[in-house]
């Protein structure tokens, strides 16, 4: 007997793996698989509605850390094209992605896949993009934070921003240039330029400062992104995780597969190129407990470890943003989805996280 999967919800999804899969008796041969996770599944993010899973796009246009061509364009269209096809709608970008003559590439690169998307127009329009605008020396007023918000508008050639975030806080270094970029987001909200607002890189302490101050000027704070992932959480990434839960606030994990350190790709004799390579050589040699305990994982799941990874995210309550830059990578991280891992299997990788001594280093910019 030929085997149909049900197609629900008007979701056409390609396959992923054969262990997220489910085939129910029918007639005609063709096959098509159920999407990996199911409309109501979706998350609130302020007046937005977004995957429980989205996509970050800092490798594209990113020649120094990632090794982007302009050769691997195409590649990244049916990359996005593959993820918009199976329920995915947000994507994470930001000003200063893409270096030296291509900075802003990603950008533009995102707003030219959304463009050119031959899929379903219900998908293209939930598309929700969130950019990052850089938190530089030189933008010192509200206006020029304001400008920069309709540059990237500009480079996408889109109409509206879905969740316009402050990259980074300028609280440890220049506190003074903190509140005009404050009052920058809440002039591109209020002049409708995007339709909700987060930040980036803020810890415990600035993070509740920002919220009570947005609050007074009547804009709520949707979003905070933190790196946060088996490597890398830590006292500072709960506490965070605690104050966005008690505000209504939804956590962006990015990293959460460490730069690629929880792929189980690398080892100490196996470094990527390019600077991750310093990185990699210091941590990997204290991973063995984590990455043993997330091999055990995905075997007896029938997964991949960077799947587990990204679910343990998913499970925490996070929103996690795994980049990607090849169909391959899309495929296995869309494998992450329609899951979960018991209450077992977390506890049990966050004892092995414990148990490496190694952990993932901050970002610089990020605060108390």
């Amino acid at each position: 007997m030929a085997y149909l999967t049900l197609k629900a919800a008007a979701y056409f999804s390609p396959s992923i793996n054969s262990s997220s899969e489910t085939y129910l008796p029918f007639s005609p041969s063709k096959l098509l698989k159920l999407p990996p996770f199911w409309p109501w599944e979706k998350v609130k993010v302020g007046p937005l509605s977004v995957s429980p899973m989205g996509f970050g796009t800092w490798a594209w246009g990113n020649q120094l850390l990632w090794g982007y061509q302009e050769s691997m364009d195409n590649e990244l269209q049916q990359t996005f094209n593959l993820a918009v096809d199976n329920g995915i709608n947000l994507f994470d970008t930001a000003d200063s992605y893409g270096t030296g003559r291509l900075n802003g590439k990603s950008e533009k690169l995102l707003g030219k896949f959304i463009r050119e998307y031959q899929g379903q127009k219900r998908l293209q329009k939930d598309i929700v993009i969130a950019t990052k605008f850089a938190a530089y020396p030189w933008r010192l007023t509200p206006g020029q934070f304001l400008n920069a918000c309709n540059a990237s508008i500009d480079r996408m050639q889109i109409e509206q921003i879905g969740i316009g975030q402050l990259h980074w806080s300028t609280a440890n270094y220049a506190p003074l240039q903190e509140k005009a970029l404050w009052d920058g987001l809440v002039a591109m909200h209020d002049k409708g330029l995007v339709r909700a607002v987060g930040v980036s890189n803020y810890g415990p302490k600035q993070l509740v400062k920002i919220y009570d101050y947005l609050k007074t000027r009547g804009v709520p704070l949707c979003t905070a992104q933190v790196q946060f992932s088996l490597l890398s959480v830590g006292e500072d990434q709960l506490e965070i995780k605690n104050i966005c839960d008690s505000l209504g606030i939804r956590l962006i994990a990015y990293s959460p597969l460490g730069l690629g350190m929880l792929t189980g790709k690398y080892t100490p004799s196996n470094l990527p190129r390019g600077p991750r390579a310093f990185l990699f050589r210091q941590i990997l040699p204290g991973l063995d407990p984590l990455l043993s305990s997330l091999e055990k994982i995905a075997q007896k799941r029938s997964k991949t470890i960077p799947q587990v990874a990204i679910n343990w995210c998913i499970c925490k309550g996070t929103i996690p943003i795994p980049g990607v830059k090849t169909v391959k990578q899309a495929e296995e991280n869309l494998g992450a989805l329609g899951w979960r891992l018991s209450s077992q299997e977390l506890l049990q990788l966050e004892y092995a996280a414990r148990e490496s001594p190694q952990k993932m280093i901050q970002n610089i910019f990020q605060t108390r």
